[in-house]
C-alpha cells in the first residue's frame, strides 16, 4: 500500500468533479469521502485506473480546491487519489477544510 495512504485523513463528505489531464472534457461528478494534505479518497462507481492523471475540483460551499492528482489506488466503488501540484491559493483551503473537519469531528 502507498505511503501517503497511511497518512492522516479525515471524513469530509464534498461533490468534485474529476477528468483526465488528457481529456478534461470527459470530467465526470463524484463525491469525496475523505480528505488529507497528500490526497483524498473519491467515492466513485466507475473509477479511472492506477496511475491515471487526473485533474480535481472539490467544493465545499462558496469555496472550490482544486489539484493534479494521481490515482494511487482504484476499488470498484471508489479511488484514491494523491495530490501532484496545489497553487498556494489552493493549499491554504486545503488546510483551512482540513483543520475545520477536525474540529467538527472532536465535537461529535
Amino acid at each position: 500500500m502507498d505511503r501517503q495512504h497511511r497518512r492522516l485523513r479525515v471524513p469530509f463528505t464534498a461533490p468534485a468533479e474529476i477528468a483526465p489531464e488528457t481529456s478534461p472534457a470527459a470530467g465526470v461528478s463524484a463525491q469525496v469521502a475523505e480528505l488529507s494534505l497528500y490526497g483524498c479518497y473519491i467515492a466513485t462507481p466507475a473509477p479511472f485506473a492506477e496511475q491515471t492523471l487526473l485533474h480535481v475540483k472539490i467544493f465545499n460551499g462558496a469555496e472550490y480546491f482544486e489539484a493534479k492528482a494521481t490515482v494511487i489506488y482504484s476499488q470498484p466503488q471508489g479511488m484514491g487519489l494523491a495530490f501532484r501540484e496545489i497553487k498556494p491559493h489552493f493549499l491554504v483551503t486545503l488546510k483551512q477544510w482540513i483543520l475545520e473537519a477536525l474540529h467538527n469531528q472532536k465535537q461529535t
